[in-house]
């Protein structure tokens, strides 16, 4: 029954390029026409009722168990080739899906402090050696800046960082809150390169502590401040507050909370920028082997559901900008270091770890270029004027160049 069930699934989800699976009877059987193709095996009896039932969170552990066999070792392409064809979905069959779902994201992502703490510490607290085998130098753990296709990581992490200080129009002196402030990069940088006064919290200790240390080695501990405590600990006022990463760890009941504490911690003429991962769909649910496995609480929401927040706030959104691609682009780096490192992984962990850690980078590359992810950055202020009226101060070559040829036609005129 349960083979009959998923023969007919498959059968109308792959329209669009070549599936072929091979049941745990020997049985083959294709699924579409053309290209892409993908192919696996499926090993286990159970799995067959597991991939009826709960498909997405069955396939992770599948992959993970070593049940799900992938012909030519080609995860990314089988990856690839599901989720394209579940976009191609008619709209009420993804609406059915994401309702059903729904229904339990408010318990899933209900995030008081001391469950946001444990939800971090599933994911954050990781040996720091495992972050070492895939990220830039800096540990950068959220989407690169390629603004130019042939960055490295490195370059284009850099360029990240350089890219939100001029959108916080930072000024030595001015007084920074750093939400989710990881293993200390941004923070160091704004303080280092912009002579920026940052306090930096977040809930890993293991985050805590190395970036700690790293303000202790770049002798700026009197300019850097990283604290082990929960963003709704703070109580001072900021020029600037930034947030890279974090906000996916909020959850859709604390949208309101997080952004009035944005607007309560910025002066009166303060700027922030909020930088996440967001849906282009409307709102949904997150993935349940992502919940499992790596995000507890985490959720990656649509801007329609952000902004509905920030509006009820007193806030302006002064700028919105989306980057695509940034983030396949930066998971595809993050995944050829992981996977050229993996021995050293498996060293660390097992086998059933690097299998796991590699479908994740996978699948977060794939649902980039494929199901509809993607990063916003909102710039958002207090007061309107807070910020210029142009974007001009980003790109201060192209606003000379344009002061020049508008001379030049000026002169040529008189």
């Amino acid at each position: 029954m349960w083979t009959s069930l998923l023969d007919g699934m498959l059968g109308r989800l792959i329209r669009n390029g070549e599936l072929i699976v091979t049941y745990p009877n020997g049985k083959v059987r294709r699924y579409g026409r053309g290209a892409p193709h993908a192919a696996v095996h499926l090993k286990d009896e159970t799995l067959v009722r597991r991939l009826v039932l709960h498909p997405d969170l069955a396939l992770g552990e599948g992959y993970m168990d070593g049940n799900v066999e992938v012909e030519g070792d080609d995860l990314e392409g089988l990856l690839a080739l599901a989720m394209q064809n579940m976009e191609d979905q008619p709209a009420n069959w993804r609406d059915r899906l994401l309702q059903f779902r729904s229904w339990f994201r408010w318990v899933d992502q209900f995030n008081p402090m001391g469950r946001a703490q444990r939800n971090v510490a599933h994911h954050y607290d990781l040996s720091g050696e495992l972050y070492d085998l895939f990220l830039d130098k800096d540990r950068q753990y959220s989407c690169a800046y390629f603004s130019d296709p042939a960055m490295t990581l490195e370059e284009a992490q850099e360029a990240k960082k350089q890219h939100i200080a001029k959108k916080l129009l930072i000024e030595p002196g001015m007084r920074v809150l750093d939400i989710g402030c990881g293993w200390g990069g941004l923070g160091l940088t704004l303080a280092r390169d912009f002579g920026a006064q940052v306090v930096g919290v977040t809930l890993s200790t293991e985050q805590h502590k190395i970036a700690c240390q790293r303000a202790k080695d770049a002798g700026l501990e009197g300019q850097v401040d990283f604290r082990l405590t929960d963003y709704r600990n703070v109580t001072e006022r900021f020029d600037r507050v930034v947030s890279v990463g974090m906000f996916e760890h909020v959850g859709v009941p604390h949208y309101r909370e997080y952004f009035r504490n944005v607007h309560d911690r910025l002066t009166e003429d303060g700027v922030a920028l909020i930088h996440f991962i967001g849906r282009m769909s409307p709102p949904g649910s997150t993935s349940p082997w992502i919940l499992k496995y790596i995000f507890p609480g985490g959720y990656v929401p649509a801007l329609s559901e952000t902004m509905a927040a920030v509006e009820k706030e007193h806030l302006w959104a002064t700028d919105v900008e989306v980057w695509r691609l940034h983030y396949a682009e930066t998971l595809k780096n993050w995944r050829a270091r992981f996977m050229a490192n993996r021995d050293k992984a498996k060293a660390l962990y097992d086998e059933r770890f690097c299998r796991m850690w590699r479908y994740y980078l996978s699948a977060s590359e794939m649902s980039f270029r494929h199901f509809g992810q993607n990063v916003f950055q909102i710039q958002l202020a207090r007061r309107q004027e807070a910020v210029p009226l142009t974007r001009n101060y980003l790109y201060p070559a192209e606003a000379k160049a344009a002061r020049r040829s508008r001379a030049n036609v000026t002169e040529a005129a008189e």
